[in-house]
């Protein structure tokens, strides 16, 4: 359920119960533990236990604590290591500024160095930056261009930086001290930055949670910091590990791929994942680049498409959902036929069904779908995206008459099934000129997305 993607267990108040630790560890549901190292005495220690320990990893690298002495031989020594089966990043790595333990210049000379390291070696780093985040943003930024891909640990960056650094690829952790009652403005940043990019970690044998605050921190703890987590997201700690332990397979490969989900929950609801393809190209889906939403892969070629008793088996019950959804990362209109015959096993046994929709569904299956829609689709929910064609066409990436077109759906979609009509919080599009059309001139219910970048 679970990864550590930060705990130290080469310290020497481990020394003697590592294998009592990973087995408490495994008992709390955690799968895998990357050990970063500080310098390279650990890296061999932090090898040397991925070798005896089928659930542990490396990461091998020289904190910024210990680049006084860092002279051009080290990084040599690093390239060997880092071509170790079980090192899987660079780290720990960065700056520090609040001790200065190093001069800054050489902590800057050694975390560029390692960086290159880890490009030349196509791995990710493991990030430290106390007190330097300006030096640490023009880096990073400096190297994402060239394949940099980064976990910034024990976040103590501002939102508006960790928002650009996901934009750039990168990942955040947060430790155990977002448990902690003096730390409101940890959580708040928290919320504020979001779990698409979100690792776990511990930091142990240091950052230990409440209520084990102030004493040795281990890899079991970590569930507490993803129950807290789940807490602030109102979602369940299996989501929350989920969704990061999807995250660290990414840029860690630790772990095995998820492999596509035909169905997903989501708020109470279960979303049944069609097809990949669509239509259109909308500028705001990340369909191509990354189809993933809550942990849950939704990559899917059209050859694994599955027939509608797969779906049906996973339904089950309908009754246990408070919908239906018809949704991926495609047009689910594209696969009408399929879409029917699902819809039709949950309406007979008592079921709510809603289809999301581009509204180019006619256009599709080069008829009028929208009388099928008469008891089986309680609820229709169509991309408006902008009362404006031409601003639409470039949205989607379709022809600017798609819009006439899914209006027409829509009108005629109201007549069978419930309506609502959505557009993505964007800020150059006229929400309320959209929220006119739909309300006045269509008479449907009408909902703003928001923009996820």
């Amino acid at each position: 359920m679970f990864i550590d993607t930060h705990c130290h267990l080469f310290y020497p108040n481990f020394n003697g119960e590592v294998a009592e630790i990973i087995n408490r560890a495994i008992e709390a549901g955690v799968d895998y533990i990357i050990v970063p190292s500080t310098n390279l005495a650990s890296c061999r220690q932090a090898i040397d236990l991925a070798n005896r320990y089928e659930c542990v990893y490396a990461a091998i690298g020289v904190h910024p604590h210990d680049t006084n002495e860092w002279d051009d031989s080290i990084i040599d020594s690093l390239e060997k290591l880092s071509k170790e089966n079980k090192v899987v990043a660079i780290g720990e790595i960065g700056l520090d500024y609040y001790y200065d333990f190093s001069p800054r210049e050489k902590q800057i000379n050694a975390f560029e160095q390692q960086i290159e390291l880890a490009i030349l070696s196509d791995l990710p780093v493991i990030i430290h930056n106390r007190e330097a985040n300006e030096d640490t943003m023009e880096i990073v930024k400096k190297y994402s261009t060239k394949g940099l891909r980064a976990q910034f640990h024990c976040y103590a960056g501002t939102v508006e930086e960790a928002k650009e650094l996901i934009k750039l690829g990168h990942y955040i952790s947060f430790t155990g001290n977002i448990t902690f009652k003096n730390t409101e403005d940890i959580r708040k940043k928290l919320i504020q930055i979001g779990m698409k990019n979100l690792l776990l970690e511990t930091d142990a044998p240091f950052m230990a949670p409440e209520p084990f605050r102030g004493k040795r921190n281990e890899p079991s703890y970590l569930k507490i910091t993803a129950e807290k987590i789940a807490e602030l997201f109102n979602l369940t700690t299996k989501e929350i590990g989920r969704i990061a332990s999807f995250n660290a397979y990414k840029l860690f490969k630790v772990g095995k791929e998820p492999q596509a989900n035909f169905t997903y929950e989501l708020n109470d609801n279960l979303y049944i994942n069609i097809t990949n393809r669509c239509d259109s190209n909308c500028i705001f889906c990340n369909r191509e680049s990354n189809p993933v939403i809550s942990g849950y892969n939704l990559k899917m070629n059209q050859e694994d498409e599955p027939p509608a008793h797969v779906y049906i088996n996973e339904i089950g019950d309908p009754k246990k959902y408070k919908e239906i959804v018809f949704c991926g990362y495609g047009e689910p209109t594209i696969r009408w036929d399929v879409v029917k015959l699902i819809a039709t096993y949950v309406k007979e046994n008592g079921g709510t069904t809603r289809l999301n929709t581009n509204g180019h569904g006619n256009i599709i299956n080069k008829k009028d779908i929208t009388p099928e829609f008469e008891g089986l689709i309680d609820t229709v929910s169509i991309s408006l995206n902008s009362s404006d064609a031409i601003e639409y066409a470039r949205l989607m990436n379709v022809p600017s008459e798609y819009h006439d077109e899914m209006i027409k759906f829509a009108k005629s979609a109201k007549k069978y099934s419930h309506i609502i009509m959505t557009i993505v919080g964007l800020d150059k599009v006229d929400e309320e000129a959209a929220k006119n059309l739909v309300t006045e001139e269509i008479g449907a219910e009408f909902h703003v997305r928001h923009y996820f970048e």
